[in-house]
């Protein structure tokens, strides 16, 4: 009984090792070495569904439990507060966030656009920054199919995106940004001034904060389509950039736009990897 129980443990003890390093792979190969890793549009898509206003929002996206924000975009060892910016023009809504990376610099991490469809519809999508996400990386609300290929073994798992644009019209935030006597929030906090309740932490490992933020996928897709015109109009004039933070990840972003992996999982296990490399064209001269 005793030679069964050590064999037993030893085991266990040996899977457990092996699989430790292959998960902490898997991690290190979904990561981009970009600041984008570190912060979740799908986490902060949540957000703005489960709060009441942009002001709970602000709040919801740097409280730690919530496991949205990870950034040190200045390196000083403690997360970054992201404050909101709202932006409004007839029915076409904009919230910027964005980082105070030092007394004079800010950099924009994402925005979200909104826009009234109908007398009770609206959309909205996400926008990752391609500064820290090495391009513009559009998020939106979606809705999803499972097809079942195969048999035995060889059965494929692959989930399909239904093109269905999301009516976020019941969402609490978006009645109350359409209500009448609606005042746009501009976050008043800047640089070393933040709120009382907000006490920054020190930043997690991309392989500690990956899982946590993967459970916000399930319901958000990326995709390549700008649904929210109006509104991605009145921001991207006003898009505001760190000559720091541009200078410090450049070449991590021109190696991310230059070889972009792009995996797809689904609820069965399934990892698909598909890797893209920019071909250089070097003309000669005559």
């Amino acid at each position: 009984m005793q030679k069964r129980f050590k064999f037993t443990f030893y085991t266990a003890l040996l899977i457990l090792i092996t699989l430790v390093p292959l998960a902490a792979q898997d991690a290190e190969e979904d990561s981009t070495g970009l600041p984008g890793d570190n912060f979740s549009l799908q986490g902060a898509l949540e957000m703005f569904k489960k709060a009441n206003s942009p002001e709970e929002f602000e709040k919801l996206i740097n409280t730690k439990d919530n496991n949205v924000n990870n950034l040190d975009l200045n390196e000083d060892g403690d997360v970054d507060y992201v404050k909101v910016i709202g932006k409004k023009e007839g029915d076409v809504h904009a919230f910027v966030l964005q980082v105070p990376v030092s007394e004079t610099e800010n950099q924009d991490i994402a925005v979200i656009e909104l826009e009234k469809t109908g007398e009770e519809s609206a959309v909205l999508q996400i926008i990752g920054d391609e500064d820290i996400y090495g391009e513009q990386t559009i998020v939106e609300p979606s809705e999803e199919e499972q097809e079942e290929k195969g048999e035995g073994a060889d059965t494929e798992y692959i989930i399909s995106k239904k093109v269905v644009v999301v009516n976020v019209w019941l969402w609490p935030s978006v009645r109350f940004v359409y209500r009448p006597g609606y005042v746009v929030w501009v976050s008043p906090w800047r640089w070393k001034v933040y709120p009382g309740w907000w006490r920054p932490w020190r930043p997690l490992a991309w392989r500690v904060f990956h899982p946590l933020r993967w459970h916000y996928h399930r319901h958000y897709a990326v995709v390549k389509t700008h649904r929210v015109v109006r509104a991605h109009k009145i921001y991207a004039p006003t898009r505001i950039t760190s000559v720091t933070v541009h200078r410090k990840h450049s070449a991590n972003v021109k190696h991310y736009r230059t070889t972009r992996t792009t995996t797809v999982k689904t609820n069965k296990g399934t990892v698909k990897v598909k890797t893209t490399k920019k071909k250089t064209v070097v003309k000669k001269r005559r």
